[in-house]
């Protein structure tokens, strides 16, 4: 049912999605969806929790390379590049999560922050060994930058129809993610300002 439910988010508003559509779709009654679920919206939690342990999966991509030179390049690429391919994967799911989310329901609040922490809290570690190594540990709070990346790939590749909409095609946006990931854990040194 669940399969079901995600397939059909594809092209049905989740407001129109009803109970009886998924037990349809999944060839069983409405009765047999109550069996498992409270109502549509404990459905989607189970969908949003199972996104969301997928996506903190991503702090893998962050790897124990070392993100210096060619090295740091090709580890951004791999980054911004597993983003947007989760959110291809995902869209019609982590639509429901952000729209429940806005709409201030914490389940969902709890599930996207679970599925983005784990990124962050390694891309943090990244940034502060580059930092500590580059001896400016006190330049910037990692975490800071962190929370700004990760939001910023997380935002990028969940309008990325939009941006194609604009002519701003996802190749480019690719591009520009990858090198501020690069810059934001390696650098470059910020001017100070008198």
């Amino acid at each position: 049912m669940l399969e079901c439910a995600a397939a059909m988010l594809e092209s049905t508003p989740y407001r129109e999605l009803t109970v009886t559509d998924i037990s349809r779709e999944a060839g069983t009654s409405p009765a047999t969806f109550y069996q498992y679920f409270v109502d549509m919206e404990t459905a989607m939690l189970v969908l949003a929790e199972q996104v969301a342990d997928q996506g903190a999966q991503l702090s893998g991509l962050v790897g124990d390379r070392p993100w210096r030179g060619v090295t740091g390049w090709r580890g951004a690429e791999v980054l911004v590049d597993g983003f947007l391919s989760f959110w291809t994967n995902h869209q019609p799911v982590l639509r429901v999560v952000d729209l429940l989310t806005e709409e201030g329901d914490q389940r969902f609040r709890r599930a996207r922050v679970r599925m983005l922490n784990a990124i962050t809290r390694a891309l943090a570690a990244v940034i502060e060994e580059a930092q500590t190594r580059a001896g400016r540990s006190a330049e910037l709070e990692p975490m800071a930058m962190a929370g700004a990346l990760v939001s910023m790939l997380a935002h990028v590749a969940a309008h990325q129809p939009g941006f194609e909409s604009w002519d701003i095609h996802v190749s480019e946006l690719r591009e520009a993610m990858v090198r501020l990931v690069f810059w934001g854990v390696t650098g470059p040194k910020v001017p100070r300002v008198i």
